[in-house]
């Protein structure tokens, strides 16, 4: 493609993304890009443009010869790959926002890339206005990364900070999320923790080159925290956030997982409330950058989707520089976690899958113990997943297995025996 040349769009989607990014591109005639075609799967609902715009038929788009990007918005993330994937065969370049088709086809659409030279563009599909993926491979595309973590799913957070400041219940804040349409009526890829680690898997490639499918990462959603939880937050000076992080270790590896997190009130991810996303990148050369923006949206997705577009005008492509340029790094389980789990006053405190405790309260309105545990213990047992049961790291949880000696010791003083 020609730099600047008239960008032609075939657009699949016609939803809140959709529609917005149709709106944005009125809005900026300067851009010289234009939809050309939408291809929608409810051919009689109304909307706000031209009736000759609309098509069922996706080969009216994939196969046209004057259609040079494909923008991808759609929900179904399977019909996603299929356009996807056909798009860049027949030579077009394309932008998705689809996370859950890319984290689960990543390889697929790596090689697809090499064997077409065609672009592959998302930025919309991990924290939408906040331009994170362009960042770490541009900005950081040769900085040593110590550690990323990010409040990457902004249904999770809204209902996190309503039960945190208005003290409501978790089923509660869920139903006043999906009433101001911050969560779907079937929230469970966002309370579960999907919707998190499929935009994880997807910023672990560009930020470590670490290719990974999101069930290979361990994680934990917010459905199971108990307002007393927060109570106890609250006691501590502590906030609670579902927490997407990854931090390389002394041994040269990286320790990755989504999880909810007790943050302290001086984080900056304490900061990040309601629909609000938010990422901390530490470095070695640009040491500590804090990116914050609205994570959902119409308008928020379609500026991250428009500006893939306007890349597309200079032949932009993601060269995956921490993969390809530099040697990958590899996940690892040998570390340790500081963690709170609290239980029914009906189920024992699982004291035997910790290293050390520091704290454990059986006369608590729920019981609750802090302490560190293996990674294995969380990795390998479903105990911290059933239901009662509530497991939040405790602020800066990762610790490196040659600090455990030293923390037993340290425990067993603290507990009187020698």
């Amino acid at each position: 493609m020609e730099a600047h040349k008239r960008l032609t769009i075939g657009l699949f989607g016609f939803g809140v993304v959709g529609e917005g990014l149709y709106r944005i591109l009125q809005q900026t005639p300067s851009l010289k890009a234009s939809i050309k075609r939408v291809c929608v799967k409810h051919p009689d609902r109304v909307r706000n443009a031209p009736s000759e715009l609309f098509t069922t038929d996706r080969d009216l788009l994939l196969n046209d010869p004057e259609i040079n990007v494909i923008v991808e918005v759609i929900n179904e993330s399977e019909a996603a790959w299929q356009i996807v994937s056909t798009a860049l065969r027949n030579g077009k370049d394309v932008v998705s926002a689809s996370k859950k088709m890319l984290s689960e086809h990543f390889p697929e659409l790596l090689a697809l890339q090499e064997q077409t030279g065609r672009s592959l563009l998302y930025e919309a599909s991990s924290c939408a206005s906040i331009p994170v993926i362009r960042n770490l491979e541009e900005y950081y595309d040769n900085d040593l990364l110590h550690g990323i973590r990010g409040i990457v799913n902004g249904s999770t957070n809204f209902i996190l900070t309503r039960m945190f400041e208005d003290k409501l219940d978790f089923r509660s804040a869920l139903i006043l999320a999906q009433q101001l349409g911050f969560a779907e009526s079937d929230p469970s890829l966002d309370v579960e923790g999907w919707d998190a680690v499929n935009k994880w898997s997807l910023l672990l490639a560009h930020a470590y080159g670490i290719i990974a499918h999101p069930r290979s990462i361990l994680r934990n959603g917010i459905d199971h925290i108990h307002l007393a939880d927060a109570a106890v937050g609250r006691e501590k000076g502590l906030s609670i956030r579902l927490v997407a992080q990854a931090q390389k270790l002394q041994n040269g590896k990286v320790a990755a997982f989504v999880m909810p997190q007790f943050v302290t009130q001086d984080d900056q991810l304490a900061f990040v409330r309601n629909e609000y996303n938010g990422v901390v990148i530490e470095s070695g050369f640009a040491d500590r950058q804090f990116f914050y923006g609205k994570g959902a949206g119409s308008f928020p997705t379609g500026s991250a989707v428009l500006s893939d577009i306007a890349a597309l005008r200079y032949q932009y492509r993601y060269e995956y520089k921490k993969k390809y340029h530099h040697t990958p790094l590899e996940l690892t389980e040998d570390f340790y976690l500081k963690a709170y789990v609290s239980m029914d006053n009906t189920i024992p405190l699982p004291k035997e899958y910790f290293e050390t405790l520091e704290e454990w309260h059986s006369d608590a309105e729920r019981k609750y113990l802090i302490g560190i545990l293996p990674f294995s213990a969380l990795r390998k047992g479903d105990w911290w997943h059933t239901m009662g049961t509530s497991l939040i790291l405790m602020p800066d949880p990762i610790i490196e297995s040659m600090e455990i000696p030293r923390l037993k010791k340290m425990s067993l003083e603290l507990a009187g025996i020698n």
